[in-house]
């Protein structure tokens, strides 16, 4: 199974906020675990890291386009999540998340409001 979104790498590099929003609703998204999910138990989806600024307390959600742009300083661990998975997880998490980042260490990173998010994955195709 490949763990990229080769419509949000595009949309990234490109530095296009509504391609961003399409690749969103219509593939998946690389998401950091704090550890592996356990295969044989289909009600784990991992539990997701988030960045929390030591000095500000923001909490950051990071997002990639690839696996293979994850930052080696982040635990190993990935999920390919769905829009539906996105959308209900930042729904849910919407007051403590102040920022999105998509592909931080690059190579085209870009940045996003959870809320903006919401809006264009709440969209109709």
């Amino acid at each position: 199974m490949e763990f990229r979104n080769t419509q949000l790498a595009d949309a990234l590099q490109t530095q296009d906020m509504a391609a961003l929003a399409f690749a969103l609703r219509h593939g998946p998204t690389v998401v950091p675990l704090m550890r592996p999910v356990q295969r044989d138990d289909p009600r784990d989806a991992g539990e997701v890291w988030t960045y929390r600024d030591p000095n500000t307390g923001d909490v950051a959600l990071l997002l990639f386009s690839d696996a293979k742009n994850q930052p080696e300083a982040l635990p190993p661990a990935v999920a390919l999540q769905s829009p539906a998975w996105l959308r209900a997880f930042l729904e849910a998490h919407r007051a403590e998340i102040t920022t999105v980042f998509f592909d931080i260490a690059g190579p085209y990173p870009m940045q996003a409001a959870p809320d903006d998010l919401l809006g264009a994955l709440a969209l109709d195709a």
